[in-house]
Formats: C-alpha cells, structure tokens, sequence
C-alpha cells in the first residue's frame, strides 16, 4: 500500500487523514526562494507557520508527520530544533545540490528524525550515488515540480517518461531506501491522469506519493476519503498487472507525456 501524503495545516482535516489506513501528514514551512523560483506558475506557496507544527501533531495518532524546512541556511540548526522540539516524525530538505549539503544537514538532526532528501535540482541527481549513503536517511523524494524547471524541461512529469525517475528508484532500492516521487491527482484528472501517475508508481516500486491540492475537492459523491478509496481500489487493479500490461502501459504513458510535453512547446 502507498503511503499518501497531505499537505494541511489544517488540524480538523488532519484527523480526516488520521482516520484513513497508510496517510501522512505534511506540514510545510519552505520559504526561501520559492516564490522567486515557481514565478508565473500555478504551483502551491504554503503559509504553515511553526506552530501549526504543534497543531497537527497533536490532531493525529496513527499518521506519521512529515516537516519540510527551508533550504540549508544559517537559521537551519534553530529551524531543526524548533521543528523536533514540536514532533516531527520525519524532516524533509529541499533544494539542495550538494552531497555535502545533506550531510550537514544530517548533522544538525543528529539522528533524532529520518530524514527525506527532496530530490528537485538537477544536481543533486548528477550526485545521486555520492549522497544516497548519508547518514539517517529515511527515504528519498523525487520533487519533480522543481527538478524539470531546474532542467529545462517543459512538463513536469518528463523525468519519469526520461528515466530518470527510474535511476532515482534503482539506487534506492541498491541502498534498502523507500522512495517516492510527484504527486497524484484524481483517477481520472490532471494533465497525465491520476490513474497513469499511480500506475508508474506501482511499476518502479514507490512507497509514497503527494495527494495534490485538487484531490482534496469535497462534493456530493465526490468527497475526500470517497476519492481516497476510488485511487485504492484502482491501486489494487493496477498491482494485479501482468506484465506485457505493465509494458504496455508504461510505453503509452511515457508517448502520452512526450507528446504533453511536445505540446507545451508550441509544437517544437
């Protein structure tokens, strides 16, 4: 079973998590350079603040509570300390590009969190194998938003059709890492269908996908733990793939993102 990731400050939609087998709960106070970085794109700007890092730990039991910080900055270790102190489960690091960067930042957790690298620069995936053995690593995550704007790419998802995604998996896998990548959106919505997205999970492996901001839409029929269960009955459906179905399936997404892509270019 995937492990599904919210984004919420939110401490009563927390619990609604919380009620559901295999979520997690995320609480983001990345700041620095975001806004300048995603300009003139329809990506998420969180607002959480320190203290809603208290606020859903204390609205979940079951769900693990995943922190992202700031890039590393000289505010880095009091950010930590901060966030540990209010009991994160797990501290994401995004935006960086050195080995050596995670490896202070493995230092300033000193072992009392895992820690999720945030793999969204194109260098950190040319230094993938020099980093991937650091020290309290939990899991890697593939943040494929910022790491195809970091590689001039044109559509978010043309990592995964490129390999490198499956390079990312493959060196988990070597180093006995969970891993995960993007994010999902409904079964049947998103430029490449939540239902292709789920299906390229299940092919590489991943352990943990992001919910994106249009999952969480309710309505009549169409609410949030009844699309939870609509993505884990076809994540059950896909599992029980042959393989010339999971061939086929990867070539006509692969063909379907390319041509996405293809088309984001103004056909260039």
């Amino acid at each position: 079973m995937l492990e599904l990731i919210q984004i919420t400050n939110d401490p009563a939609f927390a619990r609604r998590c919380d009620a559901l087998e295999g979520m997690r709960v995320w609480v983001d106070l990345e700041r620095l350079g975001k806004a300048q970085r995603q300009a003139g794109r329809n990506t998420f700007l969180s607002t959480h603040v320190m203290g809603d890092v208290g606020r859903i730990r204390d609205a979940v039991r079951r769900s693990r509570l995943m922190v992202r910080v700031n890039p590393l900055n000289p505010e880095s270790r009091d950010e930590v300390d901060a966030v540990l102190s209010q009991g994160a489960d797990l501290l994401m690091l995004p935006m960086f590009s050195t080995p050596g960067e995670l490896s202070e930042f493995s230092v300033l957790v000193g072992g009392r969190a895992p820690i999720v690298p945030l793999l969204e620069t194109a260098a950190a995936l040319d230094c993938l194998d020099e980093w991937i053995a650091t020290p309290g690593l939990g899991e890697i995550y593939v943040g494929l938003n910022d790491l195809h704007i970091s590689m001039g790419l044109r559509f978010m998802f043309e990592p995964l059709a490129l390999g490198m995604v499956d390079q990312v998996a493959t060196a988990a896998k070597r180093q006995g890492l969970p891993f995960g990548f993007g994010g999902v959106a409904r079964l049947d919505e998103g430029l490449l269908s939540g239902r292709d997205v789920l299906a390229e999970h299940l092919r590489l492996g991943s352990s943990a996908v992001i919910l994106s901001r249009t999952f969480n839409r309710d309505g009549p029929g169409t609410g949030f733990e009844e699309q939870v269960a609509a993505l884990r009955g076809m994540e059950g459906t896909l599992a029980a793939r042959d393989a010339g179905a999971v061939l086929a399936d990867t070539q006509r997404i692969a063909a379907t993102i390319r041509e996405i892509a293809k088309n984001a270019g103004g056909g260039a």
